[in-house]
Parts: C-alpha cells; structure tokens; sequence
C-alpha cells in the first residue's frame, strides 16, 4: 500500500515537473527573429555529416586537437593555434538548441573564475543568421569569443554531430576531453582540474 502511495506520488511529481518545463520554455520562448524557433533543416545537417566524412576519424582524448581559424562575432579571426600555452575549451553550439543555451550561463562564470579560453564555436551555417547569434550574446551578456564557423568546415574537422560537443585541450593543445550534450559549471571545473 506504501509502495502504491510513494509511485503515485513519484508520478505526480514527474508530470508536475513536465508540465513545469513545458511552460517554462514557453514562456521563455524566442521571438521569431531569433533561430531557436527555426531549427536547422536536414540539409544543414547532412552539410556537417558530409564534412565529418571528409575529415576521417573520430577524434578522441589524447589526439591533438586540430588548429582552426575563424572570423569572431566582433570581425577579427581567431585560431586555435593562438591560444597555444594556455588550456582551452572548444565549445560547438547554436542558439536553436535548448541545451546549449542553458550551458552558457554557466560557462561564462567558468570563464570569468578560471585561467581557460572559452572559444564558442558557432554553427552559423545552421542559424537564421548571424544577427541572432549577436542578440544572443547580448542577451547573455556573454564575454568569452564567439567564433562563426560559416560553412561548418570546423564543425566537420571535429566530428560534430550533437550540439553542444565540447572539447577541453591542455596547453599543449592535446584533446584531455570531449563532453557531448550540456554541462553545468561544476562539471566544467571537474574536467579542468582533471588536467591542471
């Protein structure tokens, strides 16, 4: 009879909590000037397996992570190879996708508390445009740079197929390891320390 009483009330709470999120992310729900409410359409999808084919193999921890250069949101280009001697963090992501921006609170406070690059490598080619990825920085308030990868050629070089894939390299540019799907700020600092 406990046993009946304790799943029923177990239930109620998961579906309260469903009926919670559901409304919460209505409520917060973007605009339709901003991408999350467009996602990427196949097409897009198969452009980035496409360049993950071209590229070979997975990558995997312990692997150098391969350089990059890319034009950041504010004009200027970045690469990978510039941040050599400090530990980084790769993080691929778009504004549609709901994990990655729950993740980015959290990864602004990593950024600001630690001695890491952030770099936000953005699936441009898979927004309604380059104007919602502005709004959504400065929505954020986000400091850290964000790339646009344009043409997914990045995204491809790295395999990637869920966003957010995020991919932690040492100073030496070595991948020490790859997170797939969101992480809080707890987990961010538990996979840095991991390497320090």
């Amino acid at each position: 009879m406990i046993k009946i009483a304790v799943i029923g009330i177990l239930l109620a709470g998961m579906l309260g909590w469903a009926f919670y999120d559901a409304m919460s992310t209505e409520e917060s729900a973007p605009t339709e000037e901003n991408s999350a409410s467009n996602p990427p359409s196949e097409e897009d999808f198969e452009s980035m397996e496409e360049q993950a084919e071209k590229q070979g193999d997975m990558l995997e921890e312990g692997d150098p992570a391969p350089d990059f250069e890319l034009e950041t949101l504010d004009g200027e280009t970045m690469s990978l190879s510039q941040m050599e001697g400090s530990p980084v963090l790769i993080n691929f992501w778009a504004t549609w996708c709901p994990p990655c921006r729950a993740e980015m609170p959290d990864m602004q406070t990593f950024y600001e508390e630690n001695d890491i690059e952030v770099l936000a490598v953005n699936l441009t080619d898979t927004e309604s445009g380059q104007s919602a990825v502005s709004s959504f920085v400065e929505e954020m308030d986000l400091t850290f740079p964000v790339l646009l990868d344009k043409d997914v050629s990045v995204a491809g070089k790295y395999n990637i197929q869920p966003v957010p894939t995020s991919f932690f390299i040492d100073s030496e540019g070595i991948i020490q390891h790859i997170s797939i799907g969101a992480m809080n700020e707890d987990i961010m600092n538990s996979e840095l320390e991991q390497f320090e």
